[in-house]
Formats: C-alpha cells, sequence, structure tokens
C-alpha cells in the first residue's frame, strides 16, 4: 500500500483505537504486494505510533475504484485516524466495514490479510433484516384474539367480489393455539399491591418470563415438544394450522410479507418503545387468511428482533456510557379485566463490576443491574419504572404522564419502600415524577455496523 503524495500527516495522537475481531480460527490470511511509500509515508506512519515491523488492525471505511486504474484507493481507520492509501490488493476482496491486518515495514506498510467477520457481524446483518418487518405484538393480538370470535375471511378468486364472500372459523390447531395464548396471559388483577415478596407471585413473573416467547429455542433445546406453552410457538402452530388449511407447508411462510407497524418502522430500535394508542377491538370485516398470514410474520419478526437486539447490546458496545455485560429485551403480554391484550416492555441489563477508586480499602466489586418497566394502563396511563440494584442496595424511579397517577403513586411509595425493606433492601432513593424518561437512542451505525472484539 502507498499513500498518495501531498496527503499531509495525521495528527499524532487520537481517539482510543478500537479494537477488531480476533483472527482465531481464522485461517491463513492472503497477502498482498507492498508499494513504494513516497518520503512523506515514514512521517505518517510515524504519527501513527507504529513501529517498524509492528502489526496493528484497521477498518476499511471506504473502498474507492478508479475505472481504467490497476489500483484502489482505500480510506482506512487506523488507530482511530484516518489514512487515505493506494493499495494493488490482488484476489483480496475488501468492502466498507472490514477489517484488515497491516504491517509497517521500515517505509512501506503491507496488507497481510483479511480478519474473518465476527460472530457479532452475523448477528447484526440478521437484525437489520428484521428492521423494517415488524409488527407491534399488541395490536396484533388483538387482531388474533377477535379471529376466535370473527374467524377469517377467505381469499379472493380471480372474479369474486369482496361481499360475496363468508367467514370461516380458525382451524382447530389455529383455535386451540390461540385460547391457550389468552389463558396463560395474565391478567391486570393477577398480582396486588406488596405481595411481591410472596413465592407464588414471584413464580408467575416467572413463567409470564419464561413463556413471552424470547427463550423459545433455548426451551425447545431442552424439551424438544411442539406444545410448549410459549407465545413465539403458539404463533407458529396458528401459522402451520392457517398454511395447512391451504393446502400449502411451511416452507411457503419465507415467501410472504411481513405487516408491519410504522411506529416500528419510524423508531425500529427504541426499547422500551413510547406507547402507542390501543387498538380497538375489530368490528368490521374479519380479515383473509392471507393478511393474518402477513400479521403473523411481522410479529414473530417483532420477537425475532428482540432476541436479535439483545445479543447485538451485550456484544457490541456504543460509544455512550459504559457498556452493559448482558442485556435482555422483552416484551411481555397481559390481558385487561375485559380480556383485551396489552403489552408490558422490560429491558433488564447488567452492568460490569467496579470497585471504588481512591482508597486504601476498595470495596468489593459488584455488578449493577438496571430493570426499566413501560406500560400503559387504561386508567393510570403510561407508566415506567427505572430500578437499579447493586448487591443489597436499590433505587426505584417512577414517572407517570397522568397527574392524577402521580398523586396515587406518591401515596403508595411509603408501601413500596416497605415491600423492598421485606425483603432485605436498602433503599437509596425512592421518588416519581411527571412525563416520561428520556430513552438512550439506539442508533445502526454504532450498535450494528461496527465490530470489535
Amino acid at each position: 500500500m502507498k499513500v498518495p503524495s501531498g496527503q499531509q500527516p495525521p495528527p499524532a495522537s487520537g481517539p482510543v483505537p478500537q479494537s477488531g475481531p480476533r483472527a482465531t480460527g481464522a485461517g491463513p490470511a492472503p497477502t498482498g504486494p507492498t508499494d513504494k511509500m513516497p518520503p512523506s509515508a515514514r512521517l505518517q506512519l510515524d504519527a501513527l505510533q507504529l513501529a517498524n515491523r509492528q502489526t496493528t488492525l484497521a477498518r476499511v471505511a471506504e473502498v474507492i475504484t478508479r475505472q481504467g486504474q490497476a489500483t484502489t484507493e482505500l480510506l482506512l481507520d487506523v488507530r482511530g485516524n484516518s489514512l487515505k492509501v493506494e493499495a494493488a490488493i490482488g484476489n483480496t476482496r475488501l468492502e466498507p466495514g472490514d477489517w484488515v491486518k497491516i504491517m509497517r515495514a521500515n517505509n512501506e506498510l503491507q496488507l497481510l490479510g483479511k480478519l474473518a467477520p465476527a460472530a457479532e457481524a452475523g448477528i447484526a446483518k440478521a437484525l437489520a433484516q428484521h428492521l423494517p418487518w415488524q409488527q407491534n405484538l399488541g395490536a396484533g393480538l388483538t387482531k388474533l384474539l377477535a379471529s376466535l370470535s370473527q374467524g377469517l375471511a377467505p381469499d379472493l378468486t380471480p372474479g369474486q367480489l369482496p361481499s360475496s364472500r363468508t367467514s370461516q372459523p380458525l382451524p382447530d390447531a389455529a383455535r386451540q393455539a390461540l385460547q391457550q395464548v389468552l389463558t396463560r396471559m395474565p391478567a391486570s388483577t393477577a398480582l396486588t399491591p406488596g405481595s411481591g415478596g410472596q413465592d407464588q407471585p414471584v413464580q408467575q413473573v416467572k413463567q409470564w418470563i419464561a413463556e413471552s416467547g424470547l427463550f423459545a429455542e433455548a426451551r425447545l433445546a431442552q424439551t424438544p415438544s411442539n406444545t410448549l406453552p410459549d407465545l413465539k410457538l403458539a404463533l407458529g402452530r396458528v401459522v402451520t394450522a392457517l398454511l395447512a388449511q391451504q393446502g400449502q407447508g411451511p416452507e411457503q411462510f419465507n415467501r410472504i410479507t411481513p405487516l408491519a407497524s410504522p411506529d416500528l418502522v419510524q423508531a425500529p430500535l427504541q426499547f422500551p418503545q413510547p406507547p402507542s394508542p390501543t387498538p380497538a377491538a375489530s368490528t368490521g370485516e374479519p380479515p383473509t387468511v392471507g393478511q393474518m398470514l402477513r400479521l403473523l410474520a411481522g410479529m414473530l419478526n417483532r420477537i425475532t428482533v428482540n432476541q436479535l437486539h439483545s445479543q447485538v447490546l451485550a456484544a457490541r458496545p456504543g460509544g455512550e456510557g459504559p457498556a452493559p455485560t448482558s442485556s435482555l429485551l422483552l416484551e411481555l403480554p397481559w390481558v385487561t379485566p375485559q380480556n383485551e391484550p396489552r403489552v408490558a416492555q422490560l429491558r433488564l441489563e447488567q452492568y460490569p463490576e467496579r470497585g471504588q477508586s481512591g482508597s486504601d480499602q476498595p470495596k468489593a466489586a459488584a455488578s449493577e443491574w438496571r430493570l426499566s418497566l413501560a406500560m400503559d394502563l387504561d386508567d393510570a396511563g403510561p407508566l415506567h419504572f427505572d430500578v437499579a440494584l447493586r448487591q443489597q442496595t436499590v433505587s426505584a424511579l417512577v414517572w407517570a404522564e397522568k397527574q392524577s397517577t402521580l398523586r396515587q403513586v406518591h401515596q403508595e411509595l411509603p408501601l413500596l419502600r416497605q415491600s423492598l425493606a421485606d425483603l432485605g433492601l436498602e433503599v437509596t432513593d425512592l421518588d416519581c415524577r411527571r412525563g416520561s424518561p428520556q430513552g438512550t437512542v439506539t442508533r445502526l451505525e454504532h450498535r450494528l455496523v461496527d465490530t470489535r472484539a
């Protein structure tokens, strides 16, 4: 590689470099030819603090191909600095985002090879493919449960008028799967204030989380069964039954264009998501089988996005603040006393241990767990809970948008404080504010494309 003449050397100091993915298991790296650099090359390599025979990793920020030229221009991100080079890279195909290993040989820069993509890069790619096709679970469940009584309209045949169609009941397998979902969704009256220390409510919450759909594959690996009470698996059983009714196999589901919710298209990675208006129960013409399959495809995509997003947040931290060592994004369906489905959004993150610096007797390091819970209640309106737990110390902040709810929460804070104390926790901060918290914005370019080990 060579630096075009006339390029100014980069500054000697720059931001802390990001490491690339480990080369372990990548196989032998292809070696590209090297070219003599102009006299300024030594200054630029010295400014990058590259010693002779020293290797480092660089990220390909841009590939510029000039028509009719044998060389390719690359814009490399080397140790936090941009470096434009001309390279004859032979059969090594480079694309923006690739990581390459380079070595300084005197005043030459040698390309040792391209590193194999890290596992999180594949996760990020899969996540990006699902992002535009998410269906709001609350709206989807409302339509699904309405089909228990309304049935489905058959798809139109050529020359058939919509008015001539008559609705048909759901297939038995689809009906059973939906009734199981409705039966196992907790009701808003299931948990009473102050019962958090009792064993039964704790077990109910554990069951609620386990059957949310996020752990479907793990549960199948432990207990191979098609009848597990799991949201994702239940939706899959509805899909299979509807396809079988049409004389089609499960492989046809991959050809269906998922139905997407506008709010999830505008902010696909926002979690918790700002509450959207609760959809009203459908009183018009029932959906067709094709429309219901598109709806189910979007709902399954939403669960898949939450699964992939959880892995990416833990595998590739962004640049804002400390990064969690593990993340879990959950959407938990529940029903109102009127059997109307709602969704609570839960974000659980574990932050790394840190000790107390600047003291002769440092404190024992301890992980901090942070929980965010968002839901929209009919009378109380939108509520958001932020809880932080480190060892036996806990703090909590409640956000309410309605003034009447704010007053009610303030009245209930002593009961919450006592309930936490009964669990053996030391409450350091407990407050309620009006409005909603400023959510952390997840950016695609920071969290999903760049890769580092």
